[in-house]
């Protein structure tokens, strides 16, 4: 027998989030570029590259913007491929797909990069 709440009288559900991501030969230029040009995401991505560890949400982006928008920051560059996120605890913590989008698009991210840093 599974557990129940004990105010309603109902199962309680436990599940992992999955979180979605796009495979390598599905990532896009469109999507990578789109991802990019929001200028909050670029600051982002560019905190998160060469990390050797995930950093949390909160490490990655300015610490100015509100939770919501973070995430919504971060759901955006997951689906279009440019990090993988995972779950540990109660953090979800972030890893660029340098890999992938080279494996996809070669030297386009360190391209950009260097280009938003020049510009």
């Amino acid at each position: 027998m599974g557990l129940l709440n004990e105010r309603k009288g109902t199962p309680i559900s436990f599940f992992m989030v999955q979180f979605v991501h796009p495979a390598t030969k599905d990532i896009t230029l469109a999507g990578v570029l789109s991802a990019l040009a929001d200028p909050a995401r670029l600051q982002m991505v560019k905190a998160m590259i060469g990390q050797h560890d995930c950093m949390s949400c909160a490490a990655a982006a300015p610490c100015t913007m509100a939770k919501s928008t973070v995430s919504n920051h971060f759901r955006i560059l997951r689906e279009a491929g440019v990090v993988q996120t995972t779950k540990r605890g109660v953090e979800h913590r972030n890893v660029v797909r340098e890999a992938d989008i080279d494996a996809r698009f070669p030297g386009l991210l360190k391209l950009i990069l260097t280009h938003a840093e020049a510009g």
